[in-house]
């Protein structure tokens, strides 16, 4: 289902990153469940992911995106200790 695609995860997928001609897209599985402050998502998904489209002329604000990286991450810890017994 992933071939190609890159996915970082622990305890469940993070995100995943595709490379085009002319923008990366960044996916975050849960992005829905995720507070943005800074408005980082730029592009929506069906379900519960989020996605931010990045365009060469484009500047990320790399703590933001660290902190969405930092949540998606206790996220996924949140949920795998509600399923311990």
């Amino acid at each position: 289902k992933w071939r190609g695609v890159p996915i970082w995860e622990h305890a469940g997928i993070i995100c995943s990153g595709e490379s085009y001609k002319d923008y990366i897209k960044v996916t975050f599985a849960k992005g829905a469940h995720l507070d943005d402050p800074v408005g980082l998502f730029n592009s929506s998904l069906d379900g519960h992911a989020a996605r931010i489209d990045l365009r060469a002329d484009d500047t990320l604000d790399e703590a933001a995106f660290a902190a969405l990286v930092r949540a998606a991450l206790d996220l996924n810890l949140a949920k795998r200790k509600r399923k311990l017994p």
